[in-house]
């Protein structure tokens, strides 16, 4: 008969799980901010360079293509080990919060600029070729009918890859790179205090869900009816 472990709510350190959560929310908010510049350059390279687009250029599509399916392959926990002199190069260290950003950048970029390619490509060509038909330039058409036009996807996109960055952000915390996952780990994998563990995932869960409900009404403002 195996017997009922009660679990210590005493154990948890409620200090320790606030500076927790203020680490992954920094680690959350730089990374994303920096996805989602280099990603949106980056998706809006691959679609202006593609078959029949403003820039059509086989080559860099293929390349930049290569690249972003390359970075999307490895997993998480290897690319962070891959990048490590990158990182130290950048950051000045490999661990905490500031090790952790770039290869949370890294590796969220190539997925969010996969995102923003598929949402320029719902974009009703003939939208763009009305603005050709008026002499918009290039960078017009991009700012000002690209971008407007799907802006429902690309904010759909951002939701989605900030969900995916707190996993990241969890699994970072393998290699010391702090907040939640890291504080998951030390206590509540490698102490068994399963208190620490229930309330580190408890916090994961509800930041999950504050993201993906304030992405879903970002969306549905600024879609059309």
């Amino acid at each position: 008969m195996m017997m009922k472990q009660d679990i210590d709510w005493s154990e948890v350190r409620w200090e320790e799980v606030w500076q927790a959560s203020k680490d992954t929310l920094t680690m959350l908010g730089a990374s994303l901010l920096f996805t989602i510049i280099l990603g949106l350059l980056i998706g809006v390279v691959l679609f202006l360079t593609s078959k029949r687009q403003l820039l059509e250029q086989p080559v860099v599509y293929a390349v930049l293509s290569l690249v972003v399916n390359v970075l999307r392959s490895v997993p998480f926990i290897i690319l962070m080990i891959l990048i490590m002199p990158v990182t130290k190069a950048l950051t000045g260290t490999t661990l905490g919060v500031q090790g952790s950003i770039p290869p949370l950048v890294v590796a969220a970029a190539p997925f969010f600029a996969r995102l923003v390619e598929t949402s320029l490509r719902e974009v009703d060509r003939g939208v763009i070729e009305a603005a050709q038909a008026m002499g918009a330039s290039r960078w017009d058409i991009v700012r000002r009918v690209l971008l407007l036009e799907a802006r429902p996807g690309l904010l759909a996109g951002i939701t989605i890859t900030a969900v995916t960055l707190v996993s990241y952000t969890a699994m970072s915390g393998v290699i010391g790179g702090g907040g939640l996952g890291d504080l998951a780990l030390r206590y509540g994998y490698q102490r068994f205090q399963t208190s620490v563990m229930i309330v580190t995932v408890a916090l994961l869960i509800i930041l999950v869900q504050l993201l993906q409900m304030a992405g879903d009404h970002l969306v549905r403002r600024f879609s059309r009816k």
